[in-house]
């Protein structure tokens, strides 16, 4: 097999498929070069049957990353303090972290020097998100609620000095608060926010 038949792979990230046609090889055949080919840092492993080229990996932009995250556990969607600072609301800039809401478990792993975490929540507060570009992303007041919610649990730490209130929208606040827990509500009471 020549590595330059990776190159062949025009996708931001393949499976097993993607290499059983690039190499003519068989699915079987695929799983073990995978594996070996991310044991010697060829391809970057994001998840079982999920990989990246070593070169998209080191020259992913942030929004490649968001990508990732959102196939490290399906469903999720990005939220809390990630997609807050997409928006540009908090001062907190995080770099290689991104955290994400999903349905099934609170998980998380590291690519590298990059950290995906995963936030379970009830499945019925799964909403509130939408698709920018290639990626599914809380809204910036859902993105918060998200972050009430876990801590009203202590289940999330965050510095809630560093979010700009004024860059969000207290009424859409309300609106969707109302799904919410009392104990989420309280807490959003307490800061302001309600």
């Amino acid at each position: 097999m020549k590595l330059s038949e990776l190159q062949n792979i025009k996708k931001l990230y393949f499976g097993y498929e993607e290499l059983s046609r690039a190499f003519g090889i068989s699915m079987a055949s695929a799983r073990v070069t995978a594996s070996r080919y991310a044991r010697k840092g060829l391809i970057v492993r994001i998840r079982r049957n999920l990989y990246v080229l070593r070169e998209v990996w080191n020259t992913a932009t942030k929004e490649d990353k968001f990508v990732m995250a959102n196939l490290g556990q399906i469903p999720s969607y990005l939220s809390l303090m990630t997609a807050l600072d997409y928006y540009g609301i908090t001062t907190q800039m995080q770099r290689d972290y991104f955290e994400s809401v999903a349905i099934q478990r609170t998980k998380s792993f590291q690519v590298r020097e990059t950290v995906f975490r995963y936030s379970k929540i009830s499945k019925e507060l799964y909403f509130g998100f939408s698709k920018k570009n290639t990626f599914f992303i809380a809204s910036p007041e859902k993105a918060l609620l998200d972050a009430f919610y876990l801590m009203s649990f202590s289940r999330y730490a965050m510095d809630i000095s560093s979010v700009d209130p004024a860059k969000l929208n207290k009424a859409e606040i309300r609106k969707l608060s109302r799904q919410y827990p009392q104990r989420t509500r309280n807490l959003l009471t307490a800061n302001g926010y309600l």
